[in-house]
């Protein structure tokens, strides 16, 4: 499992920087604030992420994403667990893999295998396989929320 500890720390905090989020570093052994799942999960509090060096990338890019399809206003708000939406919840697992893909030394194989081996479940019993041929509702999602275009490509978000 890819860790933040095993990339650059300023490619992380700089990628959710675009998204207007910050990244906190969490001393090691320390808890994770807002970790909905505790142990070494990212964790939520509004528009910052909070991660050690222990934290799973994936899991890292799973949690600001919940931020980055949120409006703006609904961010601040957000405290440990972001939204009940299923729809929402199908977006940020595509989003967290193109994610990947604008994160040097990381890429959307890699977090998708990541995701597999931390026990995401899918239909069609692979992250990949449900991003590549059962999400068809979430890239509508993302399309329809301005986050990825037609050819679904990542769109970088406005200046």
């Amino acid at each position: 499992m890819l860790t933040l500890g095993g990339i650059a720390f300023d490619d992380a905090a700089a990628l959710l920087r675009r998204y207007g989020l910050a990244l906190q570093r969490v001393a090691d052994g320390d808890p994770i604030p807002g970790s909905y799942w505790g142990d070494s999960e990212a964790g939520i509090i509004g528009t910052t992420v909070y991660a050690r060096g222990d934290t799973p990338v994936h899991s890292l890019l799973h949690e600001a994403c919940h931020l980055i399809v949120l409006p703006p206003e609904r961010r601040a708000c957000v405290h440990t667990d972001a939204t009940d939406s299923v729809a929402e919840e199908d977006a940020v697992c595509v989003l967290q893999a193109l994610l990947g893909d604008a994160l040097p030394g990381v890429g959307r194989d890699r977090v998708l295998a990541d995701m597999d081996a931390w026990g995401y479940t899918f239909r069609l019993g692979s992250a990949r396989a449900y991003v590549e041929r059962d999400a068809d509702a979430a890239w509508a999602w993302l399309r329809a929320h301005g986050l990825v275009d037609d050819q679904r490509r990542l769109v970088p978000p406005a200046a």
